[in-house]
């Protein structure tokens, strides 16, 4: 007779048969630690770790190398780590303007610290300490002034500190150490080396760029606005036997947005350093998404107003919400597919149809939801209630109108913000590709074509496209309004793109790929 060999569990119900796999498997925790933490921003802040890493080691190469030590010296080689060190920030951009500003900083304050030592030394004696200590006041003051005012502090605050640091030392050395001209060009060749290790390191070895932590995050407010304003209407008209353990609505993402405001300017101030790379351009709009942040926290404040609606009493206001709910639900579906709408044209770097589609969209929903409040209406109500229901349909009103103006925002993200004069050259070479782009997509295979201007004194760069569907008739008309369209929205930019539903058409002064 057949037996049956049944594995007996511990105290802790495991068997011994579970435990031997689980003593062959013990790595599973630590890969899924890993798993977890492989998410975007984790990777790039193991990433920024590691670059700088490799910065130090680089640098450190002065103290490795016993050529390199005895000709450079322990008092300047130690300057090169501290630079990199000082500048090495997580974004590309900023490492750039950094590094730029401790530059110009530097060689400005030594040069002006060395003529001053040096005229100190001319005139000897007692004069030597009138003349430093003046020009430590009028130099140090002019700078310090320099500081506080608001257009030089974003970018340039780092530079002139170390503008006033430089030329006090080099300027009160000089007065005890001689040859402080030789000293410091030496030290400044250090301070040189290290930021170009510094630049190397953050441009080229996997470059992390604020430009695109900007423009991803200005998209993924639009998304977190639209799923806000649904929730809050889903809440609003919940019915009391459709209670549920956690609310619908949830204002952290509107929070998180009102509170975005630092991190944007950071991220704009930096993105300006960072040189042409992938879709922006050395131009690209920076002011034009510090000002729809605005808009998005304007609206994201109006739809926190929502939070005293929500929290007011259901049962009697139960029937007066459901009269309401069809045409309030209409507008809350109008308003997140407009947000999604208008971000999905600034992720796709497309023109949005705002003039022609959007704003006339809210203009009518706007329309549509004064006629729920109107006086007649509300004359039925008490006054409680009523002004209850009006503070409600009046918060959804203000957001229309917030969207309105943001639609307007967006509409012109895609100009870019350099211009080019009357009699430019570029103005020639603008011609000649748009009118080439015109001509010659309806022909081309796919209807995809891209060109340059013939003229290398101003180069052109340009591509159209239209919908392989469309006859060479229809393309060919379709890029005519999309020509239309973005010479009307941009006039005299160095930059710019128009997308129409069947065909899209843009020129830029650098080489791109759509």
């Amino acid at each position: 007779m057949g037996s049956t060999v049944i594995p007996i569990p511990d105290e802790e119900g495991i068997s011994v048969v579970q435990q031997k796999k689980k003593s062959q498997f013990s790595l599973l925790p630590i890969i899924s630690f890993l798993r977890e933490k492989k998410n975007k921003h984790d990777m790039r802040k193991w990433i920024h770790s590691i670059k700088v890493g490799v910065a130090l080691v680089l640098v450190s190469l002065l103290y490795f190398l016993d050529p390199l030590y005895k000709e450079v010296g322990d008092g300047n080689a130690m300057w090169a780590i501290m630079t990199v060190v000082v500048i090495f920030e997580f974004y590309a951009g900023a490492t750039l303007g950094k590094g730029l500003n401790r530059g110009m900083g530097t060689i400005l304050g030594g040069g002006l610290g060395c003529l001053t030592a040096t005229l100190a030394q001319e005139v000897g004696g007692i004069g030597k300490s009138i003349i430093v200590g003046t020009s430590m006041l009028i130099f140090g003051g002019a700078a310090t002034y320099c500081r506080l005012t608001p257009s030089i502090k974003i970018r340039y605050d780092y530079g002139a500190m170390i503008f006033i640091l430089t030329f006090s030392l080099v300027a009160v050395s000089g007065l005890r150490i001689d040859k402080v001209i030789d000293i410091g060009r030496e030290r400044l060749l250090m301070i040189v080396l290290g930021f170009v290790i510094c630049l190397f390191t953050s441009l080229f070895i996997f470059p992390i760029w604020a430009s695109d932590e900007l423009h991803d995050s200005t998209i993924s407010k639009f998304d977190a606005l639209a799923t806000s304003i649904q929730g809050c209407l889903e809440e609003y008209f919940r019915l009391d036997s459709e209670k549920e353990s956690k609310p619908i609505a949830s204002f952290s993402k509107c929070k998180a947005v009102l509170n975005s405001k630092s991190k944007d300017e950071s991220l704009a101030n930096f993105a300006r350093w960072e040189p042409w790379h992938g879709k922006f351009g050395l131009s690209h709009p920076w002011e034009k998404y510090l000002k729809i942040g605005e808009e998005l926290r304007e609206l994201a404040a109006t739809i926190l107003s929502l939070k005293a609606c929500l929290e007011s009493p259901r049962v009697r206001l139960q029937t007066l919400r459901q009269s309401i709910k069809e045409p309030c639900e209409v507008v809350g579906s109008s308003l997140a597919s407009t947000l999604r709408e208008l971000g999905e044209s600034i992720k796709k770097m497309r023109k949005c149809q705002a003039e022609i589609l959007i704003v006339p969209k809210l203009k009518s929903v706007r329309i549509e939801l004064s006629n729920v409040t109107s006086p007649s209406k509300l004359a039925q109500l008490e006054n409680a209630d009523g002004l209850a229901i009006a503070s409600f349909v009046f918060s959804l009103i203000g957001m229309v109108e917030k969207l309105e103006e943001l639609a307007k925002e967006v509409l012109t993200v895609l100009c870019n913000s350099g211009v080019y004069s009357k009699g430019d050259p570029f103005g020639i070479s603008l011609s000649y590709v748009v009118e080439e782009l015109e001509i010659v997509t309806p022909t081309s295979k796919n209807y995809d074509y891209y060109n340059i201007s013939p003229y290398p004194n101003a180069f052109a760069y340009g591509h159209a496209a239209c919908n392989r569907n469309l006859t060479t008739s229809d393309c060919t008309t379709c890029l005519g309004a999309a020509k239309t369209t973005m010479f009307s929205t941009c006039q005299s930019r160095i930059g710019a793109r128009s997308v129409l539903y069947d065909c899209t058409i843009r020129y830029e002064q650098y080489p791109f790929t759509d």
